[in-house]
């Protein structure tokens, strides 16, 4: 809880600081990275860099946090601050981190708002703010290190590739196995590893991928979409994979976190995805159809065409799977179909209105921010409740504090 000296420095100062965050953090990252540029090489994502979604993400979680502790004083903005340790602690990031972090954001703040702004009060109040986000991460990220049995930050392991699948014509799916033979570890369905590989220029990069097999599988899998974009420079890690990765090699990678995972129960469900955000999907649907659950199940999937849908049969024999199950799949066009759409297709968007949706219905989500804001709004005025919907962002979350 934000103290009562704080509230009212934070309440007036706050429109000030939210109208210059994202300033505050781009000079932030420029002078993080201007002491460290291990960071920027071996850490943080050069591509969000780059486009400035990271800057955008980062200033959304604090002002979000702020605003929550003016708005809710006293309750824990769960979703935020597990979101965020769950991508963290897949990164390796160490409570020491937290005091690099502070100096750096705090001669951000000053630098761009200037001393006459950020007074000693002033910023006595905002370091309150930071040090209690920081340390709610902090405590989270903790537990999720001793739930992986694992020292603070020491989250990776080598394992290998047995297997390398062509899934659409930019998707691919590598299996893999522990490099040391021993049990993959338990992962809960829809939850994602980060993956770092070695570029050319001798960066070690990371990103994180789904999980897209059932936990119950004796080895891991993930679904690899090279990125291409002829509006900003491909993806590099995606692109080493697609060009690299092949059955015998050796990749690094995280233990499993993420926070968008299938609960237990009976409840009825809807699973909605677009595009590359089917694979948590399909390790949800590998555990139901592990365990014959009967509860029942509404699938939607929307892509560009059936031709780019990755894991499109296997999406449909999963479904078949469940007696509870139900597959609605929207493509924007018939794509080399020649007009001849799968069973049960159509053309045009994911259409929430169209969808028989029980009373307690759990709704998950993964796909692109437009896809999932569109579907979601119609959700909401449906009167399915906020809190019922859950969501996954591959990349930074734009979300985060805004909605």
């Amino acid at each position: 809880m934000l103290s009562a000296r704080s509230t009212p420095l934070i309440r007036a100062t706050l429109p000030v600081v939210g109208a210059a965050i994202a300033e505050v953090t781009e000079v932030f990252y420029r002078r993080l990275f201007e002491e460290h540029p291990d960071l920027l090489r071996d850490l943080f994502n050069r591509g969000n860099q780059a486009n400035g979604a990271q800057q955008q993400a980062l200033a959304g979680s604090i002002a979000g946090f702020a605003g929550m502790l003016l708005e809710q004083p006293g309750a824990r903005p769960d979703a935020l601050l597990l979101r965020i340790a769950h991508k963290h602690a897949s990164l390796g990031i160490t409570s020491e981190q937290y005091k690099l972090v502070h100096r750096h954001l705090f001669a951000a703040i000053v630098e761009v708002l200037g001393e006459d702004t950020v007074t000693t009060e002033v910023a006595e109040a905002w370091d309150e703010v930071y040090w209690l986000m920081a340390n709610a991460l902090i405590a989270v990220e903790a537990r999720l290190y001793r739930e992986a049995r694992v020292t603070e930050g020491e989250v990776w392991r080598q394992m290998v590739v047995t297997e390398r699948r062509t899934e659409s014509r930019n998707t691919i799916s590598l299996t893999l196995r522990a490099a040391d033979d021993r049990t993959t570890a338990p992962f809960r369905p829809g939850q994602y590893i980060s993956v770092q590989v070695e570029l050319p220029d001798g960066a070690r990069q990371i990103r994180q991928y789904s999980l897209s097999s059932a936990p119950d599988s004796p080895h891991w899998r993930i679904t690899v979409k090279r990125v291409v974009d002829g509006s900003t420079p491909d993806g590099e890690v995606s692109s080493w994979l697609h060009a690299h990765a092949r059955p015998g090699d050796s990749l690094t990678v995280s233990d499993p976190f993420g926070d968008l995972v299938l609960p237990p129960g009976d409840g009825p469900l809807l699973l909605a995805s677009a595009g590359i955000g089917c694979t948590p999907m399909l390790s949800m649907l590998g555990r139901l159809a592990g365990t014959r659950s009967a509860r029942p199940v509404t699938v939607v999937h929307a892509d560009r065409s059936p031709e780019d849908h990755a894991h499109r049969e296997e999406l449909r024999a999963l479904v078949d799977r469940l007696p509870g199950a139900t597959l609605r799949l929207c493509y924007e066009t018939a794509g080399d179909s020649s007009g001849d759409l799968p069973e049960g297709a159509r053309l045009g968007r994911a259409d929430a209105w169209a969808l028989d949706l029980p009373d307690g219905v759990t709704v998950f989500m993964c796909g692109p921010l437009p896809f999932m804001r569109a579907f979601r709004g119609d959700l909401l005025r449906r009167g399915v409740p906020a809190q019922s919907i859950h969501y996954e962002v591959f990349g930074p979350d734009l979300w985060l504090g805004r909605d």
